[in-house]
């Protein structure tokens, strides 16, 4: 009840059926029914980076966390590397497949005027510029990386559940790979004021509800079949690996990946039905930078 509440009152998703087009085609190029020569890969759906909560309908001030989405965007990188086709569902504005070596504002750190009328790439940057631009283009002419972006906690699980319906019939043929950071409360639609909140009217109280737990609907219903990785972030490590085992049990997840939030970026742990294995960072690879 408290799902189907969420998506009945949540605002409309904006080009609705431009991203349904988009993803059809996507899964039918990449399903193995297809009967292109190229098809037949397994789809992975990897989110990446963090949602945001409005506080207005006409969103001025929002909840954020500072999730920048290089884990997925790295992860994307290596399914695409392992032969998966990826949908890429991510935040707007954060870290994209192929760029974690580029600096954080490539196209002014990146290019240089040559006479004030041509520009080109900087001689320090080329070689990474190169590669990124050569392995993004090879992946979406290929038919094999499609993005798709949210910023908002309503878009975000629209567009999950778009793709898991979307999804659905292909069943162990696809993997989810849920790296992004989900609000866990937010202030309803029909309870949100439309116009941005006045500081003239003193101290703000405001009281979250929590996001209704989408994961065990996923698993049960939208995509039952499919291949699912979740993450758990805590700052305290004694309750960590408590509560991914709690989370793989709770929302019958195939895998946990825990990470704590000092050494989120050293090691993480995969927790799963037969145990855990800790994962340390390969320190010798470059531009392995992770969140």
């Amino acid at each position: 009840m408290e799902v189907q509440n969420f998506f009945e009152t949540a605002p409309p998703l904006k080009d609705r059926s431009v991203i349904s087009k988009k993803l059809k085609e996507f899964i039918e190029q990449n399903s193995p029914a297809s009967g292109i020569k190229t098809s037949g890969r397994r789809i992975v759906c990897v989110t990446s980076g963090g949602t945001t909560v409005p506080l207005e309908q006409r969103c001025v001030r929002y909840i954020d966390n500072f999730s920048s989405g290089h884990r997925g965007a790295a992860s994307t990188e290596y399914f695409l590397k392992a032969g998966y086709a990826v949908i890429f569902l991510h935040r707007r504005g954060t870290c994209q497949p192929y760029c974690r070596s580029l600096p954080d504002d490539p196209l002014l750190e990146c290019f240089e005027s040559t006479d004030g009328s041509n520009i080109q790439v900087q001689q320090s940057q080329a070689e990474a510029v190169r590669k990124a631009v050569t392995n993004h283009q090879a992946a979406v002419e290929a038919g094999h990386l499609l993005k798709l972006q949210f910023t908002t906690i309503f878009e975000y699980l629209q567009l999950l559940h778009m793709i898991s319906i979307e999804l659905r019939n292909l069943g162990p043929h696809v993997m989810f790979y849920l790296a992004a950071a989900v609000s866990d409360f937010y202030v309803p639609w029909e309870s949100m004021v439309e116009h941005k909140i006045q500081s003239a009217s003193g101290p703000l109280d405001m009281r979250l509800a929590q996001v209704p737990k989408m994961l065990s609907v996923l698993r049960k219903d939208w995509a039952p079949l499919a291949f699912c990785v979740s993450f758990k972030l805590e700052t305290d490590s004694k309750i960590l690996l408590e509560k991914a085992d709690a989370a793989l049990k709770k929302y019958n997840m195939h895998a946990v990946v825990a990470n704590e939030l000092a050494t989120r970026k050293e090691e993480v742990t995969l927790v799963t039905l037969h145990g855990h294995t800790c994962i340390h960072r390969d320190k010798t690879l470059p531009g392995d930078d992770v969140e």
